[in-house]
């Protein structure tokens, strides 16, 4: 899976931003933290589910299961505004 190049992002120190340009059925905008910021980064390059939770453990300190949350419900709502080309 990796980000649909019709969203863009942006990145500050504490917050995340994705953006669809025109053509794209979704018209919102999505607003997050730094571990959203983290998974769209990742997923800007073709991964996996199970990548994107080893490279966010290298990156953060987190209790067992909290990433791996995390991560499964981000992409599950970027699956939902057709943000994922699979």
């Amino acid at each position: 899976m990796k980000l649909d190049p019709s969203f863009l992002t942006h990145s500050s120190e504490d917050e995340s931003y994705l953006v669809p340009v025109s053509g794209n059925s979704f018209s919102g905008m999505v607003r997050g933290n730094k571990t959203l910021g983290a998974i769209v980064d990742l997923l800007k390059e073709e991964t996996t589910e199970e990548e994107i939770v080893r490279k966010m453990r290298e990156r953060f300190d987190a209790p067992e299961g909290v990433i791996e949350k995390d991560v499964s419900h981000v992409i599950s709502e970027l699956r939902k505004i057709g943000a994922l080309v699979e």
